[in-house]
């Protein structure tokens, strides 16, 4: 998270507040969060009011003094350096003498504001070569390496700024020469040629409750997770080498036991059996149940599989975690509670941060077939069709062929060819379709 917007505030200037205390409701990337305060006191001063949109981190949104102190009357920091850095988080508040315990309610703890920029950085082999051998502060560019690893190509971009403002200060300065006044004439009136549709001299504005004119277009405002779903989307297929492969999976069997399941009223879908069958497979092929940390795989040994789910404000994937060591009803019940925590905004960070695996099924919108893009530092996500009749020969018990009709579902996989290769996504797939045509294989997983 780099920003957020002020969704609410649960308290008001003068009111007593509590460590602990929710003090407002912050709109993430990914989700509303509640954000509570670490301290006793008052607030004294909101400096951020509600719908405060892109908000940065590190940004003073409120101040808190004392009890028993005048909050009237508190003195307001003088904001300093980049809004952009960390800056405004470490550097102390500002206080009068009459209320010198000001705080600041930022995205962190209070007790964060004596070196949080001090804290070690985790670098890569790679990356710490290149700083030690050319004396960089790591601390001077944010680590874009999971779990905050600063990795070789954040090390050659903080070489590359070092080098530029290196240039940037040997560069001589050279005073502009004084502009040349050009005159031209205004051309004559009746001269003026006039167009069917004239070119504007300016760009059209929309605006509000008028019609729109021929040009006139209106910006929408995007929200945080939309433009961290372009960002995350954009570096995905610029920076992750994507391989896909595609098989047919036929569905008779799962369709059968759903409903002899339904009997006895257990309710799953079909989506379930998916999920259930993948953490199987990635059980039975743990090689593909790895992430890229930077530098090479990492085979991780809990099998979280994130399933995508669709919001009014953009794409989220909340996980499943251990899904291998659920049953199906279990697996139903939790995609239920995630996918309604989902759509209400309500998810809790560890419950879509993470995964090893992502699922997306786009089979209730009838959609036979399609290509999804990666979620890094994941190595695979499966894309899921909708179930489709089709007529196949079959023989009979005599070893007569027939025509019968099967329910084939039509599944991709895009893999990331520096962790699964061909075979490997070959042999994936070849495993998963023979746990969904042989559903009775899932449960001795």
């Amino acid at each position: 998270m780099e920003e957020g917007n002020i969704v609410k505030w649960l308290k008001k200037e003068g009111e007593t507040v509590n460590a602990g205390d929710a003090l407002c409701e912050i709109e993430t990337d990914k989700a509303v969060v509640t954000m509570e305060s670490s301290d006793d006191g008052i607030l004294a001063k909101i400096m951020m009011e509600e719908g405060s949109k892109n908000v940065r981190l590190g940004t003073i949104i409120g101040l808190l003094v004392e009890e028993g102190q005048n909050w009237k009357q508190v003195e307001i920091p003088a904001e300093t350096g980049d809004p952009s850095s960390m800056a405004p988080l470490m550097a102390p508040p500002v206080a009068a003498p009459a209320s010198p315990s000001v705080g600041i309610l930022a995205s962190a703890a209070t007790k964060m504001e004596h070196g949080l920029r001090k804290l070690p950085v985790r670098l890569s082999p790679a990356a710490r070569y290149i700083v030690e051998t050319h004396g960089l502060d790591p601390n001077n560019i944010i680590p874009s390496g999971p779990r905050g690893i600063l990795t070789k190509e954040d090390a050659l971009n903080l070489l590359q700024q070092k080098q530029k403002s290196k240039a940037a200060e040997s560069r001589p300065v050279v005073s502009p020469a004084p502009p040349q006044l050009t005159v031209v004439p205004l051309a004559p009136q009746a001269t003026t040629v006039s167009s069917v549709y004239p070119r504007p001299t300016f760009p059209p504005i929309s605006i509000p409750g008028q019609p729109a004119a021929q040009g006139i277009f209106t910006e929408v405002p995007a929200s945080n997770i939309r433009r961290i779903i372009a960002k995350r989307l954009t570096e995905s297929k610029t920076t992750v080498p994507h391989a896909y492969a595609t098989t047919d999976c036929d569905l008779e069997a799962v369709l059968k036991l759903r409903e002899e399941l339904a009997k006895d009223d257990i309710k799953v879908s079909v989506n379930d059996f998916i999920i259930k069958a993948t953490a199987v497979t990635l059980k039975q092929m743990p090689d593909v149940n790895v992430t890229w940390d930077g530098e090479g795989p990492r085979q991780l040994q809990s099998i979280d599989i994130s399933i995508a789910v669709a919001t009014d404000r953009g794409l989220i994937t909340p996980i499943i975690k251990d899904a291998a060591t659920k049953g199906v009803q279990e697996i139903a019940a939790s995609a239920k509670a995630l996918a309604k925590k989902a759509r209400d905004g309500k998810l809790l960070p560890e419950e879509y941060q993470g995964g090893s695996f992502s699922i997306s099924n786009l089979g209730m919108f009838g959609i036979s077939g399609f290509i999804a893009v990666i979620n890094p530092p994941q190595a695979c996500i499966l894309a899921v069709g909708r179930a489709r009749p089709e007529l196949k020969i079959v023989e009979d018990e005599e070893g007569n062929e027939k025509l019968q009709q099967h329910q084939l579902m039509t599944v991709t996989l895009s893999s990331d060819s520096r962790m699964v290769d061909d075979k490997l996504a070959s042999m994936f797939l070849e495993t998963l379709k023979a746990n969904l045509e042989n559903p009775i294989r899932l449960a001795l997983c």
